[in-house]
């Protein structure tokens, strides 16, 4: 999906909002507090909680190529030079003017107003914490069956029947809190509220629906995909805490035991999950059209410390989510069976 023109209203208030951030000195820490623009008040719903409805895709993060994790030369820099940031806007610009609508078209629009605009834009990686924006290493168990991991996406895997498949190439779930992070397409996201209730409506597998004040998780035995989320407010910030995720890893023949990696990337989705993974997410309203979103993944069963992700959504209602067809000309049941008629035509393979 293309990027779409954020409205120029967002794009307003946050320029306003990366003018200070900037003065505070371009900047300061970004997993420090939210920046709330000068004078801003959040706008609540009739029933008194803080008004998060709307849609706020995060498109243009994966368009403008803003990292997840910090290229390691960069070590605990968390912002662009001047220079550098110069050539992200300059290649989005170059996105922007080679967009079209044809079918097959390419490019963006918007694009380089959003970096120019955002707070996001001069960052050097979506992570962080820790402070040299890369995820921490992966606990020695998990990183042998991280090395083993099985996905059509890894070259010279044999495919012979769903147990070979990860839960994404299944049309399953990308992973959490994968599906909440910026992908190459589909980064759509809708907010419903009701009393007592929050619903995160997914471009791409699935709805959640958010427990607002509800005391206690499910029982351990009880698993899902993405979890079992349960939310509070803590000022005017949204906090939801997530556990009872399916654990698992990517080696396993047990289609039941195939986990979903927490991390986006084809190869990073065979990365296992622990029992005890636990996310916390925070949401706050930092301006009419932004609300900064910052996510907390802990899995000592995988990760030798847990780490953070901060980015920006910004507002784009006119933003169309339509149904996401995984299931329909989907190439993995052809490179099944591509496999099996390979195998039966050369002896011995």
């Amino acid at each position: 999906m293309k990027t779409r023109a954020v409205p120029l209203a967002a794009i307003g208030a946050a320029m306003l909002h990366a003018a200070i951030a900037h003065a505070a000195g371009a900047s300061g820490d970004p997993a420090a507090a939210p920046v709330v623009e000068p004078g801003y008040e959040v706008a609540h719903t009739p029933w008194g909680d803080p008004d998060f409805r709307g849609t706020w895709p995060v498109q243009t993060i994966n368009d403008a190529r803003i990292p997840l994790e910090r290229p390691a030369a960069l070590g605990t820099r968390a912002w662009l030079t001047d220079e550098e940031f110069a050539a992200r806007v300059a290649a989005a610009e170059t996105s922007d003017a080679a967009f079209s609508v044809e079918i097959g078209g390419d490019g963006s629009q918007g694009l380089a107003a959003w970096l120019r605009a955002s707070r996001l834009g001069p960052r050097t990686s979506l992570v962080v914490d820790p402070a040299d924006g890369r995820l921490p290493p992966l606990t020695p168990q998990a990183q042998e069956l991280y090395a083993k991991g099985r996905s059509t996406w890894q070259s010279g895997d044999a495919v012979d029947w769903i147990s070979d498949l990860d839960p994404f190439e299944r049309c399953i779930t990308r992973g959490f809190p994968a599906v909440m992070l910026p992908q190459p397409y589909n980064n759509g996201l809708r907010v419903f509220q009701a009393p007592g209730y929050v619903v995160l409506q997914l471009e791409t597998f699935g709805t959640r629906v958010i427990s607002l004040g509800s005391a206690g998780h499910w029982p351990p035995a009880v698993r899902a995909w993405h979890g079992d989320s349960r939310g509070r407010w803590e000022g005017d910030t949204l906090v939801i805490e997530t556990t009872n995720l399916i654990s698992g890893d990517s080696v396993t023949t047990d289609p039941l035991r195939r986990a979903a990696g927490p991390v986006p990337g084809r190869t990073n989705a065979t990365q296992p999950v622990g029992p005890s993974a636990k996310v916390t997410e925070r949401l706050t309203r930092t301006a009419p059209d932004t609300i900064d979103y910052r996510v907390t993944y802990d899995d000592p069963d995988t990760f030798t410390a847990p780490w953070t992700v901060a980015l920006e959504r910004t507002r784009d209602d006119a933003y169309a989510i339509y149904e996401y067809a995984c299931h329909e000309r989907n190439t993995v049941r052809e490179a099944i069976t591509s496999a099996r008629a390979l195998r039966k035509a050369t002896p011995g393979q």
